[in-house]
Order: structure tokens, then C-alpha cells, then sequence
């Protein structure tokens, strides 16, 4: 059946109206952080987050940074691996239960359905143009807010003869029973990074490493906080970070020319949100130069690197692609082969919760 010219021409009107109204209903953010201040006060004062990490201080710095910019505002920040917390975002939206104000996760595949079934607040802070287009939704549905990454990590002490600058440093002899490094099947970030070193190097790699006799940890802060207590023989690893500042004792670095995982930590406001204008002080105190200039490479191309940062600018960098992770993960049936196939080669992991004893 054809149809007549001016009914397709009256169709064409209605797309182009749905798609007015479809981009209209984006919030764009034009109030000072001091105007959000007081509509988060009038509103209760209270900020519910639920961010993805595995060690249970991992919130406290943005915590104790917010409140205090924000006074009589508290930031309520529950930490766990972000592929418990998406399940009970899941469970919420499905129930009518309880959200959060805000996310802040690592499972970045999450985002765009939760938007296509109408969970997520479209709002676009203050900064959000700024934002590098390949980290945001062009509604303002989702958007990164600050860049994680991870590092080589090693005791100087412990290792006062070693330097690691490549993936075939690990494999030096006097790293043989010293290296610290967390379950691949555990978390995706540290699974992308075992991909990337594999299709770089091998699967040989593997058994190199295996031979190694690694200790084998859950959570990426473990093998850090092991690294740096004098009472563990364990002195290196390649999946973990410490930040930029320099830490008394340890040398830490990005690979030079080996791959390394980075990606954009992405936020949204729950459309449901029991606290919009808390969250939307959150959203903008975070994306805001002030904070930015705290995190390292930042998700805004607006802003300078901070003073004494030892990188290059990210789009300067060859060696990582921080948009890839996003891709990578939304091909859940590739990841979940991995997943058993690591897990064939080393077992189930094993320990209790991080969040419970990072260093069981």
C-alpha cells in the first residue's frame, strides 16, 4: 500500500514534532553551585549515591569534599562492585523500590537501556557541553564524570633493584613470587585489561605470568593496599591505581607503549529520584573546575591538566582508548566467555568480599 504525499508529509510533522518534544524534555542546568546549595537544602539536605568500587572507604574523599563545599548537605555514598549495584537498581525500577538519587558505576552497558525504558532523568549540568561527546549521551541521560585507569605498581622498597616501564617486566625472575594481581573473571575493568594484554602479547602471556606464582585477590584496591604493607611479600601489580600524587615508596606508571585500560566513570540522576536537587549539586559540584582539577585526566576538553599531573593529555596518548571499554562491555556474550575461560585457567575466585577484608 502506498501513501499519499501528504500524508507522508504529515507523518514527517509528526516525527519532526516528537523529536522536538523528545530533545525539549532535557533539563539544561543554568543555576550557580550556590543556587543548587539552597534548593538542596529546601529540598531535605540529603544526597543518596550509589557508586561502584570495592574497598568500603572508597567514597570518603568526594564525601568529605561535597559536604564540606555544601554545608548542612549530606552525601550518603554506598560503595559496592558496580555489577551488585546495577542489579539492585534493576530490582528497584522493577518493584517500585527504593533508588538512589544517583550512580556512579563502572558497567557502562547499563546506562542506554535504563534510558530507553525511561528510568533515567535527561538533565544536563552545568559543564555538560564541555564534556568529550564519546562520554555522554546527547540528552544528558548519562555522561562521565571522571576518568579511572590502571597502572604498574610497585614496593621500591620491597623491589629496591626493579624498575617496570613494559607487561614483560612482570615476567623479570625476582618478580617470581611477588606479583599481587586480582581475579580477571572478578571485575570487567581488570578483565578488559587481561583482553588487551593477551591480544597484545599472547596467550602465552598467561602461563608466563601463571608461572610467576601471583597471588590472585578480589577488588582492584587490594593489590595496592598489599603492595604497601611491609608485612606482605607481595610487591607488584598491574591491576590497581593509586592516583597521580606520588605515595612514599612506591613507583607506579602507565605502560609505555603496552595497552592499558582507561574509561569514563559514568553518572545519571534516577528520573524517580527521591532527591533531584541534591543529586543535581552533585552532578554539577563534580563536574565543576574545581573538582575536576582533582581527578587527573578529566572528562571535560575545556579544562587544563592539573598542575604536576605526569601524563600527557589523553587524546595524546596511543596506548589506551578510553571509549573501547564502553563497546567492549556492551558484548556481554564475549565478556561472559572470558569470563569461564579464566576462570577454567584459574579457578573460581576466591576470598570474602573486599568491601569486608581487602587483605583475607
Amino acid at each position: 500500500m502506498r501513501l499519499s504525499l501528504s500524508l507522508l508529509a504529515l507523518l514527517g510533522t509528526v516525527a519532526a514534532d516528537s523529536l522536538f518534544a523528545f530533545n525539549s524534555s532535557t533539563q539544561v542546568e543554568t543555576r550557580s553551585l550556590d543556587e543548587l546549595h539552597q534548593a538542596a537544602l529546601a529540598e531535605g539536605g540529603t544526597v543518596v549515591l550509589w557508586h561502584g568500587g570495592d574497598l568500603a572507604n572508597g567514597g570518603d574523599d568526594l564525601k568529605k569534599s561535597f559536604e564540606a563545599r555544601f554545608p548542612g548537605v549530606t552525601l550518603n555514598v554506598t560503595i559496592d562492585l558496580s555489577k551488585y549495584h546495577d542489579g539492585r537498581v534493576d530490582q528497584g525500577l522493577a518493584s517500585n523500590g527504593f533508588l538512589p538519587d544517583s550512580v556512579i558505576l563502572q558497567t557502562l552497558q547499563d546506562y542506554p537501556r535504563w534510558d530507553v525504558d525511561g528510568a533515567l532523568l535527561r538533565y544536563k549540568p552545568a559543564g555538560f557541553d564541555a564534556i568529550n561527546p564519546a562520554y555522554k549521551d546527547p540528552f544528558g541521560a548519562w555522561y562521565g564524570v571522571y576518568v579511572y585507569s590502571w597502572s604498574f605498581i610497585w614496593s621500591s622498597a620491597k623491589l629496591p633493584n626493579v624498575t617496570i616501564a613494559e607487561f614483560a617486566d612482570f615476567l623479570k625472575p625476582e618478580l617470581k613470587d611477588k606479583l599481587v594481581l586480582t581475579y580477571p573473571h572478578d571485575d570487567d575493568a581488570v578483565l578488559y585489561a587481561f583482553d588487551l594484554a593477551l591480544r597484545a602479547y599472547g596467550a602465552g602471556f598467561l602461563d608466563q605470568l601463571i608461572a610467576q606464582n601471583p597471588r590472585w585477590v578480589r577488588g582492584t584496591g587490594t593489590p595496592s593496599l598489599i603492595i604497601q604493607n611491609s608485612t606482605f611479600a607481595e610487591a607488584a601489580t598491574f591491576t590497581s591505581d593509586l592516583g597521580y600524587a606520588p605515595v612514599d615508596g612506591i613507583g607506579s606508571t602507565k605502560p609505555a607503549t603496552g595497552p592499558f585500560v582507561s574509561w569514563a566513570q559514568t553518572a545519571a540522576i534516577l528520573k524517580d529520584a527521591p532527591h533531584p536537587e541534591g543529586a543535581k549539586l552533585l552532578h554539577n559540584y563534580i563536574l565543576s573546575p574545581e573538582y575536576q582539577n582533582t581527578t587527573g585526566w578529566q572528562v571535560r576538553e575545556d579544562l587544563p591538566l592539573p598542575q604536576g599531573f605526569p601524563y600527557a593529555p589523553l587524546d595524546k596518548v596511543n596506548n589506551t582508548n578510553p571509549v573501547d571499554f564502553a563497546r567492549w562491555m556492551e558484548d556481554r556474550g564475549r565478556v561472559e566467555r572470558l569470563r569461564f575461560w579464566f576462570e577454567a585457567k584459574l579457578g573460581t575466585a576466591q576470598g570474602v568480599s573486599p568491601l569486608i577484608d581487602p587483605l583475607s
